[in-house]
């Protein structure tokens, strides 16, 4: 597509090594989870782009009309550009792996993108997702690692929207972990530790598929 780009920060990781995408929560920018990227995949190289959606000055990758209610159009446009970033991204840096990483609005595009497009990462990490609607898989999740993390008490991502997701993941054949803690919306250790262990798995220098 004509307009595939985002501001976006680049970390160059070793040769051939994994490329991993963090996506940004709403409010965030291209700077705010690339420190967990860099601890999570040292030698990763890390593409952090920016939501280029504008909510009261707060910036999103898609657009919304109240909370956890979005608009179903936007998201489309979204998932179609951010496709194409990610793809222009892997044709450059030839990676060994292409995982995702996102945290609530960058988690629910990163599921978006991974719904539309399920060849083109090898797994991910959808951190406090909210997906309100029936996901269309073009494909199968066959294979796929995917970990979900969630808060019991999160006022944005109630638990039974997660349970939702995992059901629709499983249904898609996806390999599927979900970490829960008993706090809300924030990022808690335990989540991050069990990032870690799953993208754990492309840091001996695997290959795509090979997980």
């Amino acid at each position: 597509m004509e307009n595939d780009s985002y501001i976006h920060t680049v970390l160059p990781g070793k040769p051939g090594s994994p490329l991993l995408f963090v996506f940004h929560g709403t409010g965030g920018d291209e700077r705010q989870l690339v420190s967990l990227g860099r601890d999570l995949m040292p030698g990763a190289t890390i593409v952090s782009p920016r939501g280029d959606v504008s909510e009261m000055g707060a910036a999103r990758f898609f657009r919304r009309t109240g909370e956890g209610v979005y608009d179903m159009d936007d998201l489309a446009r979204a998932t179609d550009k951010m496709k194409a970033f990610v793809h222009k991204q892997i044709e450059a840096g030839k990676p060994s792996a292409v995982l995702g990483l996102g945290y609530s609005n960058g988690a629910n595009i990163l599921a978006s993108v991974v719904f539309a497009a399920p060849d083109l990462f090898d797994g991910a990490v959808l951190m406090h997702p909210l997906i309100p609607f029936d996901p269309k898989v073009a494909g199968s999740l066959s294979g796929k690692a995917m970990l979900v993390t969630a808060g019991r008490r999160d006022p944005i991502c109630p638990p039974q929207m997660t349970s939702r997701l995992e059901s629709y993941l499983r249904a898609s054949g996806a390999d599927v972990t979900v970490e829960w803690h008993e706090g809300g919306h924030e990022l808690r250790p335990a989540e991050i530790e069990a990032a870690r262990q799953l993208l754990g798995r492309w840091t001996d220098g695997k290959g795509r598929g090979t997980a």
